[in-house]
């Protein structure tokens, strides 16, 4: 498991390569702040990359929200809302995990 390191956006601009992805990443919920952050995750590999974002929050009813379950096809990209509702309130940490890793990046951008 290797946590997820952010890369902060300035006015000036900021580099940011990408990072690879492990089989269970976690993402503090230091980095999310009070509003959260965007999760972009690039899929050079040959296969789909079927992940899982937990999600330790819950729906209006306060029943327990379904974690997000995308898939990426070869050769995309999805950009994806975290925030810090969705850590686990034990841990702090919420959990993305991939299918498969090798050619697979992720940028990570707080929102505030």
């Amino acid at each position: 498991m290797a946590a997820l390191t952010a890369t902060t956006p300035t006015r000036t601009g900021t580099a940011s390569p990408g990072a690879a992805v492990a089989a269970s990443d976690t993402i503090a919920v230091a980095i999310l702040g009070s509003i959260g952050a965007i999760l972009e995750i690039l899929n050079g590999n040959a296969g789909t990359d079927n992940m899982t974002i937990s999600d330790a929050s819950t729906t209006p009813t306060g029943a327990p929200a379904a974690a997000n379950a995308p898939s990426l096809v070869t050769a995309t990209n999805k950009a994806f809302l975290v925030t810090p509702r969705m850590a686990d309130p034990i841990t702090g940490l919420v959990t993305v995990t991939h299918s498969v890793t090798a050619t697979v990046t992720y940028k990570l951008y707080p929102l505030g």
